[in-house]
């Protein structure tokens, strides 16, 4: 449970306001009109704080919550433009083709590919196979996370 302690506003309030800057692209005075509308009399700079403070709260809840993975899962990367700048993403989706993690770097390489393997090992636990592209990086970034593996004594995937 997440808690308010301390808020002077009630706790759904809150977590209306932090869920809608979050969910649609409202500003902090949009959404201090839109507050008003419905009673609530919050100051934009108000918002700003709930956001920051309670948004990551709400991330490792929603975190806890996610549905278990099935057993395979692909993993692939892709050169996108993002404001301006071209950028790899990298991602992982299970066998039904929801999108489990993702990340963008600059850089595709060794370094890159295994913290975007470690990073979605340890947000959404470990599969009993990995399918990957022909690339160097990501061969190279899985064969590291195997031997980190190996050392504590899980199997290798792939």
């Amino acid at each position: 449970m997440i808690s308010l302690k301390g808020c002077h506003f009630p706790k759904d309030a809150v977590l209306y306001a932090v869920y809608f800057y979050l969910r649609y692209t409202a500003s902090y005075r949009d959404l201090e009109e839109i507050m008003a509308e419905r009673g609530v009399w919050v100051d934009h700079a108000t918002h700003n704080r709930w956001v920051v403070k309670y948004s990551p709260l709400i991330a490792v809840r929603a975190q806890s919550k996610k549905r278990p993975t099935l057993n395979s899962r692909r993993m692939d990367e892709t050169y996108v433009r993002v404001r301006g700048r071209w950028m790899y993403l990298y991602r992982a989706v299970d066998k039904a083709g929801v999108t489990l993690d993702f990340m963008l770097s600059e850089r595709r390489n060794r370094p890159a590919a295994a913290k975007f393997f470690a990073k979605a090992l340890s947000s959404n636990g470990f599969p009993r196979k990995i399918v990957i592209n022909k690339s160097g990086a990501n061969a190279a970034g899985i064969r590291e996370i195997n031997k980190i593996l190996n050392r504590f004594g899980y199997p290798a995937i792939i």
